[in-house]
C-alpha cells in the first residue's frame, strides 16, 4: 500500500485543527510525523522546524512539503503539502460564498461590525507583544531592560511611515541593517 494516502490524512489533520497560525501546528505535526507514524526522529523533526521557520511561508506548509520530500518524494511533497492546504482552502471558500451570497443582509452587516473591534484588539495585542519583545528584548519590564537601540529604531521607522509613505519593506530593510551596524558597533 502506498504511502501517499496516510501522509495525505495526517496532514489534512494538522491542517484542520492547527487554529491558531503556524506555531500552534508544531504539536500536532509532531504527534503525527514523530509519534504516530515515526517518519521522522525528534532530532529531524526540530530540524525541520528550524528549516520550515527560515523558509518564506507558513510553518505548517513548509512543514508538510519538507515531510513528504522526505518520505515520499516529489508526490510525498505534493501530496502533504495539498493536505494541509485543503481544510483552510475549503473552509475560506465555503465562508466567500456566504458572505457573496448574504452581503446585503442587516443581520451578516451587524456581525461583521461587532467582530472589526475583536479583529482591531487582536492586531494590536500581536502589535504590543511585538513592541514588548522589541523594547525588553524579552526580559522583565523594568527600566533598566529597555533597548534603546530597538526603541530609537521602532520610533525612527513608524515616524517614516506615518510622515514620508515609504515602502515598509525597504523601512524594514533599512531598520534591520540600523540593527545590525549598530549591533556591531556596540560589540
Amino acid at each position: 500500500m502506498s504511502i501517499l494516502p496516510e501522509l495525505f490524512w495526517s496532514f489534512v489533520q494538522v491542517g484542520a485543527f492547527s487554529v491558531g497560525g503556524g506555531y500552534a501546528a508544531m504539536p500536532l505535526i509532531q504527534a503525527q510525523v514523530v509519534e504516530s507514524h515515526a517518519w521522522l526522529t525528534m532530532r529531524e523533526f526540530t530540524d525541520l522546524i528550524t528549516i520550515a521557520e527560515m523558509t518564506p511561508g507558513p510553518i505548517a506548509v513548509n512543514a508538510a512539503t519538507f515531510v513528504g520530500i522526505r518520505i515520499a518524494g516529489f508526490a510525498g511533497a505534493v501530496v502533504a503539502t495539498f493536505g494541509c492546504i485543503l481544510p483552510s482552502l475549503f473552509i475560506v471558500s465555503l465562508l466567500a460564498f456566504v458572505y457573496y451570497r448574504y452581503k446585503s443582509l442587516a443581520l451578516l452587516q451587524s456581525v461583521l461590525g461587532a467582530l472589526r473591534p475583536a479583529v482591531v484588539a487582536l492586531i494590536a495585542a500581536a502589535g504590543l507583544g511585538i513592541l514588548k519583545q522589541v523594547v525588553f528584548a524579552g526580559q522583565a519590564m523594568a527600566p533598566q531592560n529597555v533597548q534603546w537601540v530597538g526603541v530609537a529604531l521602532f520610533a525612527a521607522a513608524f515616524g517614516i511611515l506615518r510622515r514620508r509613505r515609504w515602502s515598509p519593506i525597504l523601512v524594514i530593510s533599512l531598520c534591520g541593517a540600523g540593527g545590525l551596524a549598530l549591533g556591531l558597533l556596540a560589540g
